[in-house]
């Protein structure tokens, strides 16, 4: 039996940490490929450090004109997405650091295998939803991005001018009978302007916004409050602690509340299985939880390279199901082309949607417009309904 009175703990990154600046880079240069041609093979890598930029990887359009025209593209790239996030300190500055790009065309092993619809790797990826918030999201992990992404609006505001851009959060969230239902600590280290600005001054910028994310009976006279607890935070980015893409796959995914299959997202373009099947994992687990068949589920998809069909699809509701497992397994099969083609049209992954995600969260997002975070819809419950 699975205990129902716990404290948990989850972290999450501002777009301005160092290895979030990787990603949302990374998956820039995943939009532009796909802007110029829906079909574009990208894999890119991306490494930040004091003043420096190093851009490489494997890509590829139709066209080889097309493709050394992108190519020419990258520093630009680079440049505008530092300039974005906020970046104009003395030793990260987007007008002045250096970028060298060491893209090359995809490899025709991996290639041939794709092209042949088949996974761009081997691997297995998890989807997970929960009833705890609106957004089916385990709580921890969703308010945690929740307090960056307001502390990042007023910063850019100018409402806060005196907040950078790096900044980590972490929450540990007290549950009883399942159920989220108070902060017992708050974690939060923001960068900042001045020296002179101690852990009380940051306090008394970041508290207000804090509190207005969060539920308001969660925050108690018990919760405990640490606030730049080393004291002075002015280097940050990639000029204090280097950066890389993919290594903050917990933070992107379910804070650790759910498993995770290894592999990261940014940087990979939508025949890679790593990024899309994690998407259509979430998409069924959120749409199985919104139909009303289980209050939790965790789902979990297989694949080997080269291969279309997925190995193995399995399905745990966490003793919260209202139908049987195999059945919900049998259903989201019947529902859901899971093979790379499948999932990508489905979805409809082969656009430029990527960058966004980069920051905040894949996961619990509100569906947009042009498509994205399309994995977040719940079109899906009436057909489950009906399979099962």
């Amino acid at each position: 039996m699975s205990r129902t009175d716990y404290v948990f703990t989850s972290e999450s990154v501002s777009e301005g940490h160092p290895d979030k600046v990787c990603d949302r880079i990374s998956d820039a240069v995943l939009d532009a490929f796909l802007t110029a041609e829906p079909n574009a093979r990208v894999a890119c890598e991306t490494f930040a450090t004091t003043s420096r930029v190093v851009v490489g990887g494997e890509v590829g359009l139709s066209d080889k004109d097309a493709t050394k025209a992108m190519m020419g593209r990258i520093d630009a790239i680079v440049r505008d997405c530092v300039r974005d996030i906020g970046y104009e300190q003395k030793k990260f500055h987007w007008e002045t650091l250096k970028v060298h790009n060491y893209l090359h065309g995809q490899s025709a092993h991996i290639a041939q295998g794709v092209d042949k619809d088949g996974a761009g790797d081997q691997g297995i990826m998890f989807g997970y939803a929960t009833l705890e918030t609106p957004e089916y999201m385990p709580a921890p992990i969703q308010y945690a991005h929740a307090i960056l992404r307001r502390l990042t609006e007023v910063r850019k505001s100018g409402a806060e001018p005196t907040l950078r851009p790096d900044a980590k959060s972490q929450l540990s969230l007290r549950y009883a009978n399942g159920k989220p239902v108070e902060v017992t600590s708050i974690v939060l280290s923001t960068q900042h302007e001045s020296k002179k600005q101690k852990s009380k001054h940051i306090r008394e910028i970041v508290e207000p916004y804090i509190r207005e994310v969060l539920p308001e009976s969660w925050i108690t006279k018990k919760t405990e409050w640490h606030v730049n607890p080393t004291g002075t935070f002015v280097i940050g980015g990639p000029d204090g602690d280097a950066g890389l893409t993919g290594r903050k796959i917990i933070v992107d995914t379910y804070g650790g509340a759910a498993p995770h299959g290894g592999g990261a997202f940014s940087g990979k373009d939508p025949t890679k299985v790593d990024r899309s099947a994690a998407y259509a994992a979430r998409y069924l687990a959120k749409n199985v939880v919104a139909a009303g068949l289980a209050e939790r589920c965790t789902l979990q998809v297989s694949y080997a390279i080269g291969v279309a069909k997925p190995l193995s699809i399995y399905v745990n509701t966490h003793g919260t199901g209202t139908v049987d497992e195999g059945l919900i397994e049998r259903a989201v099969a019947q529902c859901m082309d899971l093979t790379p083609r499948g999932i990508r049209e489905h979805l409809g992954l082969n656009r430029p949607i990527y960058a966004r995600t980069s920051a905040y969260g894949h996961f619990g997002r509100a569906p947009e417009v042009d498509g994205g975070f399309s994995w977040e819809k719940t079109d899906l419950v009436d057909a489950l309904k009906k399979a099962v």
